[in-house]
């Protein structure tokens, strides 16, 4: 069993690593020594750069008694022309899981498809599932989860992170509202299918998309690989700038939710990343606490 996407993952499963996970946190803040994963190796592979992905992962398996390998794709045999697939068929003899953080998502089922153990997404151009799942743990901690809530993402709706984030909250009864300009639309696919499951809208005016809302959620405005266009997206993405304003236009006891790393003074102001209606600091956290779930539920079970 591999997590890829949100796309694939039914609320049932979601769910379940959930729980798992807060568990997990339960045992790790009163002390107990989980032994969940004794003796299991994850292998790493990074093609992206990586903070909270790298190490997260790496305390996850450490804290449940395991122990993780870091893996530069640029220093490896992929470098030099080995296939994903060739590579996954190879790391699945050696290790128990693996996680990988790559440019391109067909890279990534590619290694899949070639591995015989679990494979983690950890980011790729299409999704970033762990990121939503430790989403939702925080937005539930908060009590911001499920049916009757609301989530309005602002900024830049049409990448992995907003894909990943729409789906998973929509698959848990929330309503999802997409604030961003004309001319950067969201994932046209991801919002039909999230639109199965809970009410999804564009809406392209900053202060109505988020009226109601009780997560205000964003992300950088130019993310890697898009460091050409910077001048041209900071100039169409300043009106969506989350601040005390916009804040105070959503449903009162609103929180405000980053994935990180943060501009301050751009997407988000400081005043709101350290205010009291920030949960940012819980959702970094929870990313540990999520690989937990994750790992312990595919590589355990």
């Amino acid at each position: 069993m591999d997590m890829l996407t949100i796309w694939e993952l039914k609320k049932e499963r979601i769910e379940d690593v959930l729980k798992t996970s807060e568990r997990l946190k339960r045992e790790h803040k009163k002390g107990v020594q989980s032994k969940a994963l004794q003796n299991k190796t994850l292998a790493m592979l990074f093609e992206k750069a990586s903070t909270r992905t790298r190490v997260s992962f790496e305390a996850a398996m450490t804290q449940l008694g395991g122990h993780a390998i870091y893996i530069d794709l640029a220093t490896s045999q992929i470098s030099r022309g080995e296939t994903m697939d060739d590579t996954g068929k190879v790391l699945g003899r050696y290790v128990d899981g693996i996680m990988a953080r790559l440019y391109k998502h067909s890279d990534m089922e590619e290694l899949a498809k070639g591995s015989a153990v679990p494979v983690i997404n950890g980011l790729d151009d299409l999704e970033h599932p762990c990121q939503a799942l430790g989403d939702l743990l925080t937005m539930k901690e908060w009590g911001k989860f499920g049916k009757g809530k609301k989530l309005a993402f602002v900024g830049d709706c049409g990448f992995n992170v907003c894909n990943s984030v729409m789906l998973a909250c929509s698959k848990v009864g929330m309503d999802v509202s997409l604030v961003c300009p004309k001319g950067y639309p969201p994932n046209g696919k991801y919002v039909k299918e999230a639109q199965r499951y809970a009410d999804v809208t564009v809406e392209h005016d900053p202060l109505r998309g988020v009226d109601g809302a009780d997560v205000i959620y964003t992300d950088v405005w130019v993310s890697m690989g898009q460091e050409k266009e910077k001048e041209e997206r900071l100039k169409a993405f300043g009106p969506f700038q989350v601040n005390k304003k916009m804040v105070g236009k959503a449903n009162k006891g609103c929180i405000a939710m980053h994935c990180l790393p943060a501009h301050r003074g751009f997407e988000i102001t400081s005043d709101v990343l350290d205010g009291p209606q920030s949960a940012v600091w819980d959702e970094a956290e929870n990313r540990l606490h999520i690989q937990k779930g994750i790992l312990a539920y595919l590589m355990k079970g």
